[in-house]
């Protein structure tokens, strides 16, 4: 079995929430030398999904308005990133995209040459899914590499 800190490119796939945070913490932690990349996948058919919560507005999912909105959020979130990981005395890479959350991840791990996830039990949508997230359970069932499921 490989001993955690052997892994040399860890994958922390985030949403905002508190959660996808807190794994990124403990990826960190866990992984003093590897490279860590923090993914961001905006799910189109989340039904919750918002990009502008102080207006209400939102604009038509596609639109050049609706790809702006994205970005800002994008571009708060790595923010936050970045703060976590200069606590740490660290950098990281960040990576986004959009579209289905559990697939892109998978892709991105192979195509990547990923040794190791990093993911929170559930996101942003905790509420309204069971404890153990699709996105997690669908990770966990098909990633080819080690995956370390944080709550």
């Amino acid at each position: 079995m490989e001993d955690e800190d052997m892994s040399r490119s860890v994958l922390v796939p985030v949403d905002g929430s508190p959660l996808s945070l807190y794994a990124l913490r403990h990826a960190l932690r866990a992984f003093p030398d590897a490279a860590v990349t923090v993914y961001h996948v905006v799910d189109l058919f989340e039904p919750d999904y918002s990009t502008d919560v102080e207006s209400g507005y939102e604009p038509m999912i596609g639109s050049e308005a609706w790809y702006r909105t994205v970005d800002d959020a994008t571009d708060q979130l790595f923010a936050e990133v970045d703060e976590v990981a200069a606590d740490y005395d660290r950098s990281v890479t960040t990576e986004s995209d959009i579209g289905e959350p559990a697939r892109l991840i998978l892709e991105y791990v192979t195509d990547e040459a990923i040794d190791h996830v990093v993911l929170g039990s559930h996101g942003r949508l905790a509420a309204n899914r069971s404890l153990f997230g699709s996105v997690a359970e669908t990770v966990v069932r098909r990633a080819p590499v080690p995956v370390t499921v944080v709550r």
